[in-house]
């Protein structure tokens, strides 16, 4: 991972938060990128996902569209196909985000010893 995504991750704000935990807000886009999570980072063309979620290609495409504009994925032309894959960086910088604030305000948590 680059520098710059790596602060990335670390410096999310609250509005990039939102628009990142927005997105996956739907169970189809949620669903189609737990299939790329699942996939790895070879990722999966548009045609694979299509098959093991068994969803119409417009409604794909447009939760494509969204979960690209959130930065959870990225697309990369390969030939004739467009291979799909989840951006790890900015998931990890989401849920880093949620898991930052753990027990911030409690004094029973030792958040070094949680989430070391």
């Amino acid at each position: 991972m680059d520098t710059i995504t790596q602060q990335r991750a670390t410096d999310i704000g609250i509005e990039e938060a939102a628009q990142g935990f927005a997105a996956v807000g739907s169970e189809h886009r949620l669903a189609v990128l737990l299939a790329l999570v699942r996939a790895g980072p070879e990722g999966l063309t548009v045609g694979e996902i299509q098959k093991r979620l068994d969803m119409p290609a417009s409604t794909l495409a447009h939760h494509l569209r969204f979960l690209t504009a959130a930065g959870l994925m990225e697309q990369q032309k390969s030939g004739r196909a467009i291979v799909n894959r989840a951006a790890f960086g900015r998931i990890e910088a989401l849920a880093g985000y949620l898991l930052r604030e753990c027990c911030a305000e409690s004094p029973y948590c030792h958040r070094e010893e949680t989430h070391a």
